[in-house]
């Protein structure tokens, strides 16, 4: 007789993944904007919206980190009441990377403010609604803070290309369906 999966359409497992696939897209954005706008010249009509929609996306990307994090401890919670994980050096390997991810998620949005409120107070925006400075304006502090939040970030890139690699089936899986899509979206267009 042949046996039947359980589906996890509705699963919060499903939903960690949802997020996840979010998140890549904001960071993303976050890293080529990042790129990009941190070579303009000051004088560049435009550069300050740029800035306040990179300061926007990393805002939302907490927002996206904490929901993510209520859901994996909701995933941690069904998977690991059942059966304790086997800790293995692979499994060891696996949640230390993903430690460290999440560490780097939380940590480089508030090297962002420290930079943003070290050069001037008030100026971080969430879509035009300005938040709460997190630390004091201090114009000593600004090129440390953009020292920190720049190496912070492309660390967090070299551990991003560390989970690349260690979830290679997975991103082969996406490439695929990624590729699938734009084949059936030529095929309407034609």
């Amino acid at each position: 007789m042949p046996t039947t999966t359980k589906s996890r359409k509705n699963s919060a497992y499903q939903n960690l993944m949802s997020i996840h696939w979010w998140m890549f897209y904001c960071y993303i954005i976050l890293f080529l904007g990042g790129f990009f706008m941190s070579r303009l010249p000051r004088e560049v009509f435009g550069r300050n919206l740029l800035y306040d929609f990179h300061k926007s996306i990393g805002i939302l990307t907490m927002a996206l980190l904490t929901w993510r994090i209520l859901t994996l401890l909701q995933v941690w919670w069904k998977k690991y009441t059942k059966k304790l994980p086997k800790y293995t050096p692979q499994w060891i390997q696996k949640f230390l990377l993903h430690t460290s991810l999440y560490i780097f998620m939380l940590v480089i949005p508030i090297s962002g403010f420290f930079f943003s409120n070290s050069f001037k107070s008030n100026n971080v925006r969430f879509f035009g609604i300005t938040v709460p400075d997190l630390f004091p304006e201090n114009k000593d502090l600004v090129d440390l803070s953009r020292s920190i939040h720049f190496w912070l970030a492309y660390t967090f890139l070299a551990f991003i290309i560390l989970h690349s690699i260690d979830q290679f089936k997975v991103i082969k899986a996406f490439w695929r369906r990624i590729s699938k899509k734009k084949l059936r979206l030529r095929g309407n267009l034609a």
